[in-house]
Parts: C-alpha cells; sequence; structure tokens
C-alpha cells in the first residue's frame, strides 16, 4: 500500500490507516466513513481475497450485520456527526462482537472525549495531521485489550484444588 502514503516526515491519517491495514493484513476489512472506506477499497483491490463490508456513516448501526467475526474494522468522519448514544453502540457492538482489531480517527467534537474511549477499552494511540485539521487515532486490540494479572491463578486462591471446577 505504498501508493497511497505521502514523502514527507508528517503522518497523515491515510497513510496511518495504510500502516495499520499493511500490518493487520485482515481477511475481513469493516470501514465507515470516507477517509476509512478510501483506504479499504485500495487495500482490497490488491488482495482480492480480503472482505470488505462499508458501512453508511448517517446510519452504520443499521447496516452492521456481524455475522462473521471481523479481523479489523476502521471508523472515521462518523463519530463527529452521530449522537454520543449512537457512536457508544456502534464500537461497543463492534467490539462485544468480537472484532480484533479497531482503529477510529475523531476529531475535535464536544461529543467525545479522551474518558469516553478508554471506558471502552481503546487506547490514545497518535495526534494525526488531515485536509480538515487534526485527528486523534484511538485503537482497539482484543489481543492485548485485557492483560494476565499475576494474581489471577490457582496460586493465590484459598482453594487451588477448585481452580476451574467451580463457578459461583
Amino acid at each position: 500500500m505504498t501508493d497511497m502514503t505521502d514523502t514527507g516526515n508528517t503522518s497523515t491519517a491515510r497513510d496511518t490507516l495504510a500502516r495499520i491495514i499493511d500490518t493487520t493484513a485482515p481477511g475481513t476489512l469493516l470501514s465507515c466513513g470516507a477517509l476509512a472506506t478510501e483506504v479499504s477499497r485500495f487495500w482490497q483491490q490488491h488482495r482480492e481475497d480480503t472482505h470488505l463490508h462499508t458501512l453508511d456513516t448517517s446510519d452504520p448501526n443499521a447496516s452492521l450485520v456481524m455475522d462473521r467475526v471481523v479481523d479489523l474494522a476502521l471508523i472515521s468522519d462518523t463519530l463527529e456527526h452521530l449522537p454520543h448514544d449512537e457512536g457508544a453502540l456502534l464500537l461497543g457492538q463492534l467490539r462485544n462482537y468480537g472484532t480484533h482489531q479497531i482503529a477510529v480517527l475523531v476529531g475535535e467534537t464536544p461529543d467525545w472525549a479522551f474518558t469516553d474511549f478508554i471506558g471502552l477499552g481503546f487506547r490514545r494511540h497518535a495526534e494525526l495531521e488531515s485536509d480538515n485539521g487534526a485527528l486523534t487515532l484511538y485503537t482497539y486490540d482484543l489481543d492485548t485489550y485485557n492483560h494476565k494479572r499475576a494474581w489471577n491463578n490457582p496460586e493465590n486462591w484459598a482453594n487451588p484444588e477448585m481452580w476451574g471446577k467451580a463457578w459461583w
């Protein structure tokens, strides 16, 4: 996907999404928003084995069908135009239905704060430049979302012989 990247030192939103797709190499890809869909379609043209599903930015929850696990979801130009509850529903459904990785680009908006994304399990990944101003990239990775805790093992329980046998 090097055709889509600029040669300058500034990391743009398009470059970053292209690198995310290159790194992930998804078999199933979901996109919502103009920039996310542009980058996703470019990837699909060069990797015809990739299944791409696009969502309408005006009502993405209506066309969200989670009939298979999605490897990567890219969201751009969407949360700024949706009521907060609908945007949270979209991100929550993607996360809860097992999407392996999610990348969200969001511009300055009073409806979305850093704590909203952290509460949904996302990490602030980068501040990026775009034609319409600064964007923040938030990412979610199912594999690193819930880190292993040292105390969560049979040695630290009162009855280690019951580990995995009784559920209460």
